[in-house]
């Protein structure tokens, strides 16, 4: 099964799938890491896990390794969200911490599918893009109701003027 090329495309197929289907919302909210970022951590994090996937027939050092290389890439891929995120100085605001959120989310949904569990990524991310599609107006409501003027970490005033939030 580890050297069928039909399973091997489909969890490498859906990676990429999910990568971009992150990237695409990133990329409507003018954010730097949109649908090529997204779909390259997906698909980096699916071949990692796949690489080590056949090395041994022990199941222990299996499991071992997988383990270790998926340390690797959600620690790498933190590096990489770090990246994003911008402090604006003298403002008090930090930009980019969603964006990082998903690069790192991207991550671990591609190293799902590499590991095969396909179904668990697709239920995460339906209900990450739920989120990001609806989670922008329900902060911008819970901030007019309570008098606040800002949203926190998503860019307040540029959010607020052109309806997109980080």
């Amino acid at each position: 099964m580890h050297d069928d090329p039909g399973m091997i495309a489909l969890r490498l197929g859906a990676a990429l799938l999910i990568g971009a289907v992150i990237g695409i919302e990133r990329h409507l909210h003018g954010q730097a890491a949109g649908l090529r970022t997204h779909a390259v951590v997906a698909m980096a994090a699916a071949l990692a896990l796949l690489v080590v996937e056949p090395l041994s027939p022990d199941a222990a050092a299996s499991v071992d390794a997988q383990s270790r290389v998926l340390q690797g890439i959600l620690t790498g891929v933190g590096f990489l969200g770090a990246g994003v995120i911008l402090h604006a100085t003298g403002k008090h605001r930090i930009h980019g911490l969603t964006s990082a959120a998903l690069i790192w989310l991207t991550a671990v949904f591609g190293a799902l599918c590499g590991h095969g569990r396909i179904d668990v990524a697709l239920i995460g991310t339906a209900m990450i893009v739920i989120v990001m599609l609806i989670g922008g107006s329900i902060e911008r409501a819970l901030h007019a109701r309570s008098g606040r003027g800002h949203i926190g970490d998503a860019g307040a005033e540029s959010a607020e003027k052109d309806g997109r939030a980080d």
